[in-house]
């Protein structure tokens, strides 16, 4: 169980690490991205550990990764280009 725990949260950093590195102008604050990849991702594996029980530790991994990514998505914020397309003035 440690493993999972240790697990997520590397892949919730290292997610945001990439995130923050690749599209620091699509993002909020730094504080905010390093928050919600590892809790996204702690959470994705205790959602992955409750549904499939232990002994799945690569599934349950994977499962972290998969929902700290979709958090990590939901922060993405739209450019101002395709904000102006969409109301028009």
């Amino acid at each position: 169980m440690i493993w999972e725990v240790l697990g997520a949260v590397l892949f919730g950093l290292g997610l945001s690490w990439a995130a923050a590195r690749l599209l620091p102008h699509r993002l909020p604050s730094h504080r905010t991205v390093f928050t919600t990849g590892p809790l996204g991702s702690l959470f994705g594996a205790y959602l992955t550990h409750m549904a499939l029980g232990p002994g799945h530790v690569l599934a349950t991994l994977a499962g972290a990764l998969l929902v700290g990514a979709v958090l990590l998505s939901l922060l993405i914020r739209p450019t101002s280009r395709r904000l102006r397309q969409v109301m028009p003035s």
